[in-house]
């Protein structure tokens, strides 16, 4: 049986970053220091513990978000850090926001040559939306151009951080062989291959001016958060080692600091002080506010601490399908026990579930344990009804913890079986990737009878119906990729809506006069009672407002969903005796529609914020690229390993088969990472082609 770890000594961390920037290398070499592991695992070669899915061995990237536990001695103390590590993947993002949601604190990795890339201001911003605390390790020190000076620095301009670096490398590329200790004042190095003993020496004479000046920054970031820190340093009395790391705990738990190292996972360098600093700087989960949520009868707001004696809550945040043992569930536990054989209550649903089994996870293995308790992130067996965002929780303490949001996919394919016999085992395939993947969505169109699935991405999309063949025996006939496009408005008008007719052996009437408006933004949907509920009731006034919902889901012009719209309810007509909130829900849905189409709808289509990395050789023949695509350049960076870095806006309609086009444009040597960024109206020609099938 795994003995509980007292709080105070458990880290619940996750490894994020830009795609390519070492986090999974990071990973395997913490299992391997902290003796989960008895040989390091390389990317390249597919033998890693946390890529462990066929298709993440093969294409050498992180997809989905892999849990593991290791121990770490420091002070005295072994430490248990649970660490998930999260895909780079624009396409897989809400694989890295599920993560953030029940994590404490995070390890952001940055490529040491580039610093700051599109998907680690992506990852950054969703940590901080979550309140987690970062610290940051400046990875890839051995590579050629890397510089750790720029690297924190773009950390400071493009992520609008205060970056404290807390250590300085000593050589660079291929002469990188460890790090100075700017708190403690003294060089860490590593001489043996494994990289598992560093020593500690003396600061090479050549880097001591370099590194008393670095320190003394970091000092001053340090004190500038503690007053009285403060008062000793302007007294010109010494800080000690000790007192500063405690005020930078302090400080990078509030986010006002972000501690920076350096390294090289790869050449088995710098991962030992990162553990160090992860156990030194990142919270526990006694650190962390108690978490609240909502009392599903009474409505009313609650909290729920750290405490293993507290009512038990958790939140599950991931599902995922196990060929050998089922649906796993993964959950973080915020407050009091979860134990085999217990019966739960899902608060969520309002439905009771039975823990069959407990595991610890260590990536796609795992480890029976007999319960989990506070500030633990584990998985179960058995759950029923239980799906990505709900609340388990004691069936005496209902709470509801807050869910999780995740984005809209934007690009859709249809998917049809090879033949009969596939037909049942696609709907179940499709059915299981969906319970595991939030942002994955199947929908049948009513039109054409065709299964559209939806995702973030092309990758995301191939990586699925990958998935189907293998893991369900399904072939499967997938069409061109569909843009997510929407409808809008683009002027006021308005609409009147009549529902007058007998239906289920009575009479029904209401009468509705509406406007419609553009929202600017993205705003979605607004809804305002103009008559002050004077003319209608207001169970009457809700049906109108349902009307108008429903009717935003399916647009005018081809049926695509509406957004930024304000409907204002201007006037109505009643019944005492035949008006119904079905009647006004059909008369809303009618004026709705009426308004729509005399407001100048038009379409809106995703246009994709892309970063393109190419040798300085091949920029003309990308950049005549993207000019042919109608791409907006935004800037060119020019990058220390003599590339370029070329920044756009283009329509996602564009984009479909880019990474083979530019594959071929750069002999393989160009990559790019492109992410949702925003809606834009469609010009007159496209809306006629989009209406009428031509191919763009």
């Amino acid at each position: 049986m795994v003995t509980q770890n007292p709080l105070s000594y458990i880290r619940n961390i996750g490894i994020i970053a830009h795609i390519d920037a070492g986090k999974t290398t990071t990973t395997e070499r913490v299992l391997f220091y902290t003796g989960r592991t008895h040989r390091m695992g390389n990317v390249d070669a597919g033998t890693t513990v946390t890529d462990w899915m066929a298709q993440e061995r093969e294409r050498g990237i992180t997809i989905t978000a892999a849990a593991v536990t290791c121990f770490w001695d420091r002070d005295g103390h072994r430490h248990q850090i649970n660490i998930v590590d999260t895909p780079g993947h624009i396409d897989f993002t809400a694989e890295v926001q599920r993560s953030l949601r029940v994590l404490d604190g995070g390890v952001v990795v940055f490529d040491a040559v580039a610093g700051v890339e599109p998907q680690s201001e992506t990852v950054w911003r969703q940590a901080r939306a979550f309140g987690v605390p970062l610290v940051a390790f400046v990875n890839k020190m051995d590579k050629l151009g890397a510089d750790f000076a720029h690297a924190v620095e773009t950390i400071r301009e493009r992520l609008f951080a205060n970056p404290v670096a807390i250590q300085w490398p000593i050589g660079s590329e291929s002469s990188f062989r460890g790090a100075i200790d700017l708190l403690e004042m003294r060089a860490v190095v590593w001489q043996d291959e494994m990289g598992a003993k560093p020593e500690f020496a003396e600061i090479p004479a050549e880097l001591e001016a370099i590194a008393l000046e670095a320190r003394e920054r970091a000092v001053e970031q340090i004190v500038e958060t503690d007053d009285g820190l403060m008062e000793l340093y302007l007294d010109g009395q010494e800080v000690s080692a000790a007192q500063l790391r405690q005020a930078l705990r302090q400080a990078t738990l509030s986010g006002k600091l972000n501690p920076v190292l350096c390294g090289s996972a790869l050449r088995n360098k710098g991962v030992q002080p990162l553990l160090d600093a992860v156990v030194d700087y990142l919270p526990s989960p006694l650190d962390v506010p108690s978490v609240e949520g909502v009392n599903p009868y009474t409505q009313k707001p609650e909290a729920r601490s750290a405490d293993p004696n507290e009512p038990f809550s958790a939140l599950v945040f991931k599902i995922a399908t196990d060929p050998y043992v089922g649906r796993l569930a993964y959950c973080r536990v915020y407050s009091g026990k979860m134990k085999v054989g217990s019966r739960v209550s899902n608060a969520t649903k309002n439905r009771k579930e039975r823990i069959s089994k407990l595991l610890r996870m260590f990536a796609d293995r795992r480890e029976e344990i007999e319960e989990l308790s506070a500030g633990d992130i584990g998985a179960t067996l058995g759950l029923k009804e239980t799906f990505t965002g709900d609340t388990l929780c004691v069936p005496s303490g209902p709470i509801i913890l807050e869910s999780i949001s995740f984005p809209e996919p934007v690009i859709s394919v249809a998917i049809e079986p090879k033949t009969a016999d596939d037909q049942d085992r696609l709907a179940e395939g499709l059915q299981r990737l969906a319970e595991e993947d939030p942002t994955f969505v199947i929908k049948v169109d009513e039109n054409t009878g065709q299964t559209l699935i939806s995702g973030m991405g092309e990758l995301h999309l191939e990586i699925l119906t990958d998935r189907l063949l293998r893991e369900f025996n399904v072939s499967g006939r997938v069409s061109r990729p569909r843009v997510s496009y929407r409808e809008t408005i683009t002027q006021r008008a308005k609409g009147e809506g009549v529902f007058d007719r007998q239906t289920g052996g009575r009479e029904h009437f209401g009468h509705v006069w509406l406007e419609v408006e553009p929202l600017s933004g993205d705003e979605g949907f607004l809804f305002e009672d103009l008559t002050r509920g004077r003319i209608l009731p207001g169970g009457f006034i809700g049906a109108v407002e349902r009307g108008c919902r429903e009717a935003m889901e399916s647009g005018v012009l081809a049926g695509y969903r509406l957004m930024n719209i304000r409907a204002q309810l201007l006037d109505a007509e009643m019944d005492e005796e035949t008006s119904s909130e079905l009647a006004f829900k059909v008369a809303g849905t009618m004026a709705f529609n009426q308004a729509v189409e005399k407001a100048s709808p038009v379409f809106l289509e995703p246009v994709m914020d892309l970063e393109v990395v190419v040798p300085d050789g091949y920029t003309g023949e990308v950049m005549g690229d993207l000019n042919a695509r109608g791409a907006e350049i935004r800037e060119m960076l020019a990058r220390a390993d003599g590339a370029q870095a070329v920044r756009a806006f283009v329509t996602l309609a564009k984009m479909f088969g880019y990474a083979t086009d530019l594959r071929s444009l750069t002999q393989g040597r160009g990559t790019f990472t492109m992410e949702f960024h925003h809606y834009e109206e469609v010009d007159q020609q496209r809306m006629e082609a989009i209406l009428y099938g031509a191919s763009w």
